[in-house]
């Protein structure tokens, strides 16, 4: 009897609770219908509004010229612990937006702005100011405006059809060249000995760390590399502006007596040497397109459209014979690397998959890398090797920097084409020993112990340098030299004597390299498509595709964890260069510098191998 007596309610609590759960997963299912039609529908209906005549494409380009968007955590880390918010800007999509809108009849010129674009090196900006180029001979306007320009932004703004700057801007251009930080005293003075050991005698990335200048070695093959850059840059502006030859050096070399005859004003003198073809507010601009365009539905501003804007409006192709690209911009490193960065691993593996990928026909690696780990580059070329073998062409465009491990990586394909100001070359190898063991003797610290056999302490950074395992240690590097210069004299169809002769670690422009026989065509990343596509039998016009990488969670994390790694190996340093009021820009670069060192040291097994360029965008 008791237990009917409790049944009764225990049913009727199971009921409304079964109640309440259906109603709860309707009222669920329904609110996720709603998304859903929303979604649907707003995927339906939207969509950038129509282009109306004559409407002026805004080119506002912003921060660095990129191969590739860097795609991690850790940089986001980095540039939020710097206060920089600021994006990159993709060579390709600049150059998508150009030849796209050089076709468009809705687009009737183009306007110029280069205030937040920080540039790259000279060959991206010569691949951008081809684009120009087209864009003009397409019958359209460009006019480029500036509330001044810097030597990276006027390379680009010269090729305009109108040059404008603010009233209180100017133009400055100061050449090619770099100072390097040399810490040998300074690493002498904390106890850390750098043991470098190379081949190649111009092979300079080891001197910061054990010299006090520059060799004479680094001295002609750095001089001879920026005075062909710079000449290459003159060269154009001046044939853009249609300026007598050296003039711009002539406004550089008397440009106190200039400024001086110009009253002190800086955009006077820039009209006084043709440098730009009016002065204008950026009203007046404003004003200036409305008369020549028309204004936009709101009569404040002229019609235009935004990069990015127009951009959003190129539909890719996704079916179809393709073009495959995979980019290699950065430094490269063993194993998984994210976008910015060239993992050996990785970038392999998106090889593969373009060898894999039966709608590839052809693929082009596009190169912006100084180098760093030989095995790395190993890989990637031996996939590219495997690719050809495969029966798919294999074109390399080099773009602003393609050198040692970046020309390694080069030498398995069926054409290597550089632009005249790629920086290439620097086929050399080093590792570098730093040993503390001086420095822990000034603190007090001793290092001992028992071990089976001499090579259980070798390479240890607390103990001084074992004679054995250096001469171990040279022996590897010279046969990777030799590997290097066999692969390279195989792939340049050559000997490796011959090759030799113009490695040794030393530099090239891509125009200086193709007269010595290490590049075969100069051109840029839109030609090397061109000539990709012919060797594969495709229209000019074929489908491109990007074989990139998509990270997850856990890599996203890791990226993030090495952010603070880095700067937890940089802290070991301590230099305390900030309290002594040294500019940013000089503490940023010794702890760049620095960190190379310490990572050097902590990821050697039992050393490194390393072709690296030590060089840069100028």
């Amino acid at each position: 009897m008791p237990a009917s007596r409790f049944a009764t309610p225990r049913r009727w609590f199971g009921r409304l609770w079964w109640l309440i759960d259906v109603t709860r997963r309707t009222l669920f299912n329904l609110v996720f219908l709603l998304i859903v039609v929303v979604v649907i529908v707003a995927i339906v209906t939207s969509g950038p509004a129509k282009l109306e005549d004559n409407t002026a494409l805004v080119l506002n380009l912003r921060g660095p010229l990129v191969e590739q968007h860097p795609a991690g955590m850790r940089d986001a880390a980095i540039a939020q612990l710097s206060g920089d918010a600021q994006r990159s800007t993709q060579l390709r999509d600049v150059l998508t937006v150009l030849d796209a809108a050089s076709k468009d009849p809705k687009i009737t010129r183009a306007v110029l702005v280069l205030d937040d674009f920080k540039g790259g090196g000279l060959a991206g900006l010569r691949e951008v100011a081809a684009a120009l180029q087209r864009f003009r001979a397409s019958g359209k306007q460009v006019v480029a405006w500036g509330a001044g320009y810097d030597q990276r932004q006027y390379y680009l703004a010269a090729h305009a059809d109108e040059v404008l700057l603010h009233p209180m801007g100017f133009v400055f251009m100061q050449g090619y060249g770099r100072y390097q930080n040399y810490y040998r005293e300074v690493l002498d003075k904390v106890g850390v000995t750098v043991n470098l050991v190379k081949v190649g005698s111009y092979k300079n990335f080891g001197e910061p760390f054990t010299a006090t200048g520059p060799s004479p070695e680094s001295i002609e093959s750095n001089g001879f590399l920026y005075n062909a850059l710079w000449a290459s840059y003159t060269d154009g502006v001046e044939k853009a502006r249609k300026l007598p030859f050296g003039s711009v050096m002539a406004m550089i070399n008397e440009l106190p007596q200039r400024l001086t005859a110009a009253g002190g004003d800086a955009a006077k003198l820039s009209m006084d040497s043709k440098l730009v073809d009016g002065l204008k507010t950026r009203d007046e601009l404003r004003q200036m397109m409305i008369e020549r365009g028309a204004k936009d539905a709101e009569g404040k501003t002229f019609r235009q459209v935004s990069f990015d804007n127009y951009l959003a409006r190129q539909k890719p192709q996704y079916v179809g014979d393709a073009i495959g690209v995979v980019v290699a911009e950065g430094e490269i490193v063993d194993g998984n690397a994210p976008a910015g960065t060239v993992g050996g691993a990785s970038t392999a593996e998106l090889i593969r998959k373009a060898r894999d990928d039966k709608s590839v026909k052809a693929l082009v690696l596009r190169v912006n890398s100084p180098g760093g780990s030989a095995f790395g580059s190993e890989l990637i070329r031996r996939e590219l090797e495997l690719t050809r073998a495969a029966g798919k062409p294999v074109v390399v465009s080099m773009g602003d920097l393609a050198a040692s491990g970046g020309y390694w990586v080069s030498m398995s394909s069926d054409e290597v084409m550089a632009d005249p100001g790629t920086i290439t070359g620097s086929i050399g190898v080093f590792a570098l020993l730093p040993s503390a063991d001086k420095a822990l003797e000034k603190i007090g610290v001793r290092t001992a112990g028992v071990t089976t056999t001499w090579l259980a302490g070798a390479g240890d950074p607390r103990l001084p340098p074992d004679p054995r395992f250096t001469a171990v240690l040279q022996i590897a590097i010279n046969q990777i030299y030799a590997d290097f210069t066999n692969k390279a004299a195989l792939a340049r169809k050559t000997t490796p004597d011959k090759i030799d002769a113009v490695a040794q670690g030393r530099v090239w422009t891509g125009a200086q390299a193709k007269e010595r026989g290490l590049v075969d065509t100069l051109g840029g990343y839109r030609e090397a498509l061109k000539s990709a596509a012919t060797r594969a039998k495709l229209a000019d016009d074929v489908r491109v595709v990007y074989i990139q990488p998509e990270p997850g969670r856990a890599e996203r994390l890791l990226e993030l964890l090495g952010a603070q790694a880095l700067q937890s190996l940089v802290a070991r340093f301590d230099l305390q260069l900030t309290p002594l009021g040294l500019p940013g820009q000089v503490v940023q670069e010794a702890r760049q510098e620095l960190g190379w060192l310490v990572d050097i040291t902590d990821k050697r097994k039992p050393f490194s191998a390393v072709t690296h360029c030590l060089c840069g965008q100028p």
